[in-house]
């Protein structure tokens, strides 16, 4: 009976981990895709007008990203976006760990880019 309880324990801390792992990256992918999204139907603006809308995509997904974080570039009709945070993933009851998301997109538009 108590090696079951310990197995139920271990797989209930496990599935606790996956849970939390899963929902950071859900919402990163989810970032992640509006700012391709922005940049890819966003070619009229600037690279500042750019950075504001993506910092604050960051806070409507929870991402802490500043704009000191970001860098945007475009070379003729890409829109190249790097960055990267940490965030603290609650792996354990009482343990949280810091985890780096890096983003990095490379969005090409056929329509006319603003400098």
């Amino acid at each position: 009976m108590i090696k079951l309880v310990i197995k139920l324990a271990i797989v209930g801390l496990v599935a606790n981990a996956a849970w939390h792992t899963m929902v950071a990256y859900t919402s990163f992918y989810k970032f992640k895709d509006a700012v391709q999204q922005t940049t890819q139907f966003g070619s009229d603006k600037s690279i500042d007008q750019l950075k504001t809308r993506i910092v604050a995509l960051a806070s409507d997904h929870d991402q802490p990203l500043s704009e000191d974080d970001l860098t945007i570039r475009r070379e003729g009709s890409h829109t190249f976006v790097d960055g990267s945070y940490s965030k603290s993933i609650d792996l354990l009851p009482g343990y949280s760990q810091p985890w780096t998301f890096e983003i990095h997109t490379d969005t090409f538009s056929e329509t006319p880019t603003a400098k």
